[in-house]
This record gives C-alpha cells, structure tokens and sequence, in this order.
C-alpha cells in the first residue's frame, strides 16, 4: 500500500472516529443509489439502506425528508429537519438531519447527529434557570443584568412583578425604565450609589420607587459587577432588587410604637427597670432613678430597692415580687418609699417574669410614682364622706323643704298644695271605692277685730290655737289644713250621709266660741262652717271646694257662728249672688252709683241741719236699689272704698251747685269706712274741693274702729280735721268700746244707733239706755244724733230725753238730689213736726 493510500485510510478512520465521538453519520443520494457512512449506521442500528432507514421514521419525518430531497433535487436552499426513530434496543433519540446539494455533481448529501445529550443539557439548564427564577419569586427578589456596552439591561419576572408590569413584557429594558420612578427625595442618594457602581464598588442602596399603580414601595437593591473593559471599569453589573415595603412599613410602625411608648411614659412619668435573676445585673432607667432620688451615675444593685421601701410596706412589697419569681408570672403592687432625703412618695409597681433569649431568667417592670394620685384620692376620699355628709344633709333640708312646702309654717297643718294633692288622691280612691268625701271650710269670726285690737301676735296665737282644736278633734283619716289667712278645711271620708260632718262642725263651733287668753287680755272669736259632700263615681275636688265655699258664704250671711250644708237652693243663690257681684262690679265700673239725701233735723225746732248722702245703685233692671242689697256683696268684692269714692265725688258737686243756687243745706254727712280714711286716695280726692269749714263730716262705723290708732291712721284723721270735715261715729252703742272711742276719734257728732231707738216707746230699759248714751256724748261735748226715728211718738220720747238732731222715716225718706232741691225750692221742712 503506498503512501497516499495510507493517508486514505487514515483519514477515512479519523472521520469516522469523530463521526462516533460527535454522534454524526453521513448520507449521499446519487440519482437512485443510497450511501450511508458507518457513524449513520450506528445512529439506525446498521441500517444502511433509505427504503429500512425511512421506515423507522414516523410518517410526518418520512414526508417531510422526502419533500426536502425533491427540493434540494430542484435546487433549494438547504433544509434540516428534527428527526425522532425508535429504536428497539434504547431509548428514543433527538435527530437532527441536515440536507442539501453539491452545485457541481447535483448530488444530495447530509449529515444526520444525534442531539439526545445537547438536549438534556439544555433541559437541566431550563431546569436550573426555572428554579432560581422561582426561588427569586419566592423572595420576591427581581434579578437585573445591565451590559455598559449595549446599554441594555436585563429584567427578570419577578424584578417586573414587584413593580406592577407585565411579568411576560420585553426583558431587555434600558435603564431609563427605572430611573425615571425613583421618588424625588431618593434620587440624589441612588445616582450616588451608581456612581460608586460604575467604579466598580459593590452597592446596597435602599430607596423608594413608583410602580404601575402610581403608588410608591421600597427596594433594596444589590449589585456588583461581573465584567470589566480592559482600562478597569466595569462592563456589566448583575444584581437583585427585593420589594421590603412591608419591612420598611413594619419598621416605621415598630418605629411609631415606639415613639408613642416613649411618650407614654414619658408623660406618664413611668420607669422601667430590668433585673437579670441569674446575674443579679440590674437597669433602671432615668425615670427610675429619679423617682428613687438616685442620680444617673450612681451604682445600684438589688438589695438598694428593699432598702428604699417603707418599713410598714416592706413585707408586702417583697413578698409580691417573690411569688410572681416563684410561680413565674406578673405582680402589681402599691407601696411606699423612703427616699434618701427622707420624703415618702407612693409607687404603683407592676412586674413580669420571663426569660431571656439566652434562657436566663428576668424580671421586667415598671415604676410610677402615683404620690399625687393618691393625695388626690385621699383627697376625693375626704370630699366624699363630706359629700356624703351634706347629702345628707341636704336630704334633711330637702325633706324640710318638702315638709314646708306642704305645711304652713305658723300652725304646722298642712297647707293648700298639701290639701290640693290629698284632696286628688282622696277624690281618686272614694270614686274607685264608690264612696264619699266631705269637706268642712272653716273661716273664723271676728277674727280682723282681734287682730286690730291685740295685734298680730294675738291674732296667731289664735290660728295656732284653732290648729290645735281642729287637730284634736279629727279622726285618723280626717284631714285639716289651713288655706290662708282665718281659712282652714277638713277633709271627711264617708259613708254618704252628713252625720260625721254636722257633729265635727258642731263640735268646732262650740270649741271655737270658747274665750282664750293671751298676754292678760281675753279674746273671743267664733266660727262659721260650710259643709259639701259628693257621692260617686266622679268625684269632682274643685267643685267640691267651690260648693263648701259657697256654704261657708251663707252660715256668715246668717249671721256667722253657725254651719251651712250645701244644697241646690244655695247654689242657685249663689248664683245669683255672683251675678249681682258681676253687675255691681260693672255698675262701679261705669258710674252707675249716685248719692240719695235723708235730711236730718234739730229736735226741738225741727229746722233743717243737715242731709245725709246714702248710697244707692241704679240697677238696669230692678231699679234703684238701696244699700243694704248690695254693700255685703261689695264688702266680699272689697269696691266698699271705690263706692265711697263715687258717692263723695257726686255729693260734693251737687252741694257746690246747692251753694251756687243759694240753697241752704248747712251741712251733708257722708258714710265712709275706715279704709277709706287710711287711704291716700281720700285725701288726694279732698285736695281740689272748696268747703266751708264744719259743712261736712264723715260718718265712721264704730264696730270698724280698732282698739289702737296707728300713726298713719291718726295722721289722715288729722289731715280731715284740718280741712274742717267733722267725724261721726255712726252705730254709736254698739261696739265694744264706745267711750274709748269718743276719747281716741275726738268726734264732733255721735250716732245712736237705730236698734237701739226702735223700742225705746215701749221699753223703759231702752229708755234708760238712750238717756245714758245721750248723757255720755253731751259730757264729751258732742252732739247727739238719734237715727230710725219712724215715728213722732219717738221722737217726742228722745226730744225730752236731750237728744240734739233726729233722722228718720217720720220726716222724711232719701231721695235723689232733684227731688231734695225740688223740696227745699218750695220751702218744705220749715217746721217737719
């Protein structure tokens, strides 16, 4: 074998040894002639024929080798083709068989390798890259790689994820597409940090970046570089960046916590104290200190703290922190310390055991001083028990205040809020019951006259001395109370009838009608009684008060101590009463009351001495009306001064216009009552009158006088006299001290009265009695009127006896003014016997 045919064969053995270590094998197709080297018989187990090689192929192989060789035939371009035949004695192999045609002989030939190994080295890399890709997703940590000579940077998944993009997008970005979101702030420390970078330093900066949904999160981004130019600088960086928004977010709450804390205790004024149980090593803090008068660089140790403690809490204190040691737990405890300088403070203490990491045993705790929490308390302490104290206090005034509310304070019965509220309770459980309920209204008689002749205490020495008969005679379920002034009810259960209540107002009136002494002066007084009963089921209290008012009203009408029940004739009685107090009052109102004169003469010339002016009503329908109609009524309307006023006003006038006349009537007397001549008005109303001295006089009532002159009264006396208007005391005889009053009043004429001179031809007892009251008047030098002379056999009898004026139905009767200057015209009277 020569030469060339040895360099033949040596190379044809050394392609077919890389053929077998490359895992190749060529194919040739000359016209219809197949040849297969020996490595493509390895890849098909010796087949070496196309018709055996192409069966082994799946049939989408098989068509598709067939199409490439038609094309490559016709001169296409080159095609390669991923083969995968069976092999029946291994595993299925990857293929890839490449074809095309030699331009120069037509021939198709090509090599077919065996990529089974390449493929499972890129499966593992795949497999690699997936989990650390899915480890840096875990991590939420997004890798980068950024190449300084293309300008591109390489991002991962996760490194798209973390900022809200699209986790499929383009991962060769240009550094732009993150450095535009840096937060302003961060920006100069992040350049900064790729400064450093680009030198070729490692780096670990921290900053805040905005993501898809505008909001900000925080990176920790670390990178160093891999590759370098040939001057040094780096040429490529990879690194991560890890999303630690919810560490950053954690810290700055950790952060705020700890703020609060700080302050918390600060303004609190709280310490906090550690104390390693193993080691005996002990903190306190500097509030600690503070409280316990140590300065901050003063060596403590544990035995100090027992050695601060009260004597009288140190047991206790210790024993707390003992046993939280012993049964490893928490204890609070309040006790006392001494500090150096001897001032005593409070301390509130509360402690837990626990162990360190290392496994030693701790106790943990905290010191607040509360010693002015607790003078505070002490203080609150003192303040409630004084709290308590006028609580009570207080509920002991609130039930006087209560009691004196509903009682009246001069007799202690209750009063009329009292009576008002039983009297709706009492009317509520009679009507439920189908009971009764009565009512006794009790006003006391004469009551006015003790109180003007003894004063006022006199006059509640009585109420008092009423209240205690009333009370004494009552039953368990009667009910007294006093409604103001003389007035007092008793409210009667009962069975219907008015048995009870007759015998209860009988048995007042004869207690009441008993005299009483008070300060050596005996007063007597009585009393008058209405009585009301309503039966039912609707018992109505405020008309059961009206009705007894209404009966009361009556017993006084009949002349006073006595009682009244109510009946259906009184009610229409008193009906018409309160009509005519109606009419009367309007009749005051509008003028409609106007002077009658009665003409009173000399007893023995019988000439003219004077006119008395009498009040009378003119009634729009019953006419003219005499006063003893409607004076009670205008005595209970109390309009007896505004009528007095009235008839004053019109009698002056129409003596002006007598005197103006030349008419000679020498003088008018006119009936006042004393609260007439105690107001102002009176005296006002004489201001503008022009009167001759002694042509008028004021008749004053002697059972209306009182027993004493008070300044005020005795100065308006004055102030009449000095205008020479003459007092009367009319009704002279019949008040309890007739001569006392000649002395006091200083009159210039006295009235006898006419019961007095009605039997005086009959009675030789009234005789005498006329003569002695006539005598006693003419030894005060005052003249002596005799009135109700009906007849001239009386006044004979009072002539002879030296009475000075007589007045009566026997001359004349009183008339209007138009009739008197009628009669006085034609010149009657001249001679009336």
């Amino acid at each position: 074998m020569d030469t060339k045919q040895d360099e033949a064969l040596l190379a044809l053995r050394q392609l077919e040894q890389t053929e077998a270590i490359a895992g190749l094998g060529r194919w040739m197709l000359a016209g219809d002639r197949f040849v297969a080297s020996p490595g493509l018989a390895a890849l098909s187990d010796g087949l070496t024929t196309a018709r055996a090689l192409l069966r082994r192929l799946p049939a989408p192989n098989r068509h598709a080798i067939m199409s490439a060789i038609r094309a490559a035939r016709a001169g296409g371009t080159p095609a390669s083709i991923e083969l995968r035949p069976v092999k029946a004695q291994r595993d299925s192999l990857g293929l890839v068989l490449a074809i095309r045609r030699d331009d120069l002989t037509g021939i198709v030939w090509g090599v077919c390798q065996d990529v089974t190994a390449l493929r499972r080295v890129s499966a593992e890399l795949d497999r690699s890259e997936s989990r650390w890709e899915m480890a840096l997703e875990t991590a939420r940590q997004g890798a980068w790689d950024s190449d300084l000579v293309t300008g591109k940077v390489y991002h991962s998944r996760t490194w798209r994820m973390i900022r809200g993009m699209d986790p499929d997008g383009d991962p060769n970005d240009r550094a732009e597409v993150w450095s535009s979101n840096i937060h302003p702030d961060d920006l100069a420390h992040v350049n900064e940090q790729i400064r450093l970078q680009h030198a070729g330093s490692p780096v670990n900066m921290i900053y805040r970046e905005r993501i898809a949904d505008g909001s900000y999160i925080w990176i920790s981004s670390i990178g160093a570089p891999v590759a370098w130019f040939e001057d040094g600088r780096p040429s490529r960086i990879i690194g991560t960046d890890t999303d630690i928004t919810p560490r950053k977010l954690a810290e700055d709450e950790i952060a705020r916590l700890s703020r609060r804390h700080a302050l918390a205790l600060d303004v609190t004024r709280i310490g906090v104290f550690e104390v390693n149980l193993e080691t005996d090593e002990l903190f306190w803090d500097e509030r600690v200190r503070e409280i316990y008068g140590i300065g901050k660089d003063d060596e403590i140790v544990p035995e100090h703290w027992q050695q601060f403690l009260h004597p009288d809490d140190a047991d206790y204190a210790r024993a707390a922190v003992q046993k939280a040691i012993d049964d490893q737990t928490s204890y609070t405890a309040d006790f006392r310390i001494i500090r150096p300088g001897g001032e005593i403070r409070h301390l509130r203490a509360r402690g837990t055991w626990y162990r360190d990491p290392m496994g030693a045993p701790c106790l943990l705790g905290a010191n607040r001083d509360v010693t002015d929490e607790v003078r505070a308390q002490n203080e609150l302490e003192r303040a409630k028990l004084l709290a308590e104290a006028r609580n009570v206090q207080l509920e002991a005034a609130r039930a006087r205040i209560e009691h004196n509310s509903l009682h009246d304070a001069l007799t202690g019965l209750p009063n009329r809020r009292y009576l008002d509220k039983t009297l709706k309770e009492r009317a509520e459980r009679s009507a439920d019951s189908g009971g009764s309920l009565g009512l006794l209204h009790i006003d006391l008689d004469r009551f006015k006259q003790i109180n003007d002749s003894f004063g006022h205490n006199a006059g509640d020495a009585m109420l008092v001395h009423t209240a205690e008969l009333i009370g004494a005679s009552l039953r368990e379920n009667e009910f007294p109370a006093r409604i103001g002034g003389d007035e007092f009810i008793v409210v009667v259960p009962c069975s219907g009838d008015k048995t009870r209540l007759i015998a209860l107002a009988q048995t007042l009136i004869e207690a009441l009608e008993q005299p009483v002494m008070f300060e050596g002066n005996t007063c007597r007084f009585g009393a008058s009684i209405g009585i009301a009963v309503h039966t039912g089921p609707s018992i109505d209290y405020p008309a059961l008060m009206s009705e007894a008012d209404m009966a009361l009203y009556s017993a006084k009408d009949s002349g006073k101590n006595c009682y009244e029940v109510f009946t259906r004739q009184l009610h229409m009685e008193t009906i018409t009463m309160r009509r005519l107090g109606d009419e009367l009052l309007h009749a005051v109102a509008n003028d409609a009351l106007l002077p009658y004169y009665q003409p009173l003469f000399d007893a023995r010339t019988m000439r003219l001495v004077a006119v008395e002016a009498l009040a009378r009503w003119r009634h729009p329908v019953d006419g003219i009306q005499a006063a003893v109609s409607f004076m009670p009524i205008a005595q209970d309307l109390r309009v007896v001064p505004d009528i007095d006023r009235i008839i004053l006003r019109k009698a002056l006038a129409d003596f002006a216009t007598w005197e103006r006349s030349g008419l000679n009537v020498p003088h008018m007397c006119l009936n006042m009552c004393l609260d007439d001549v105690a107001n102002d008005k009176l005296i006002a109303q004489l201001e503008g009158t022009e009167l001759c001295s002694g042509s008028l006089s004021f008749d004053l009532p002697e059972r209306c006088l009182p027993e004493d002159l008070d300044e005020e009264l005795n100065w308006n006396l004055d102030q009449v006299r000095d205008r020479g208007i003459g007092l009367t005391i009319d009704d002279f005889g019949t008040g309890r001290a007739s001569i006392l009053n000649l002395l006091r009043l200083r009159p210039s004429r006295i009235k006898i009265d006419r019961r007095l001179t009605h039997d005086i031809v009959a009675s030789d007892v009234q005789q005498r009695l006329v003569a002695s009251l006539i005598e006693i008047g003419h030894s005060a030098s005052v003249q002596v009127v005799a009135e109700g002379v009906e007849t001239l056999e009386q006044a004979n009898i009072l002539r002879e006896l030296g009475c000075d004026v007589l007045q009566g139905f026997a001359f004349s009767r009183p008339m209007p003014a138009k009739e008197l200057v009628a009669t006085l015209s034609a010149g009657g009277w001249r001679n009336a016997s």
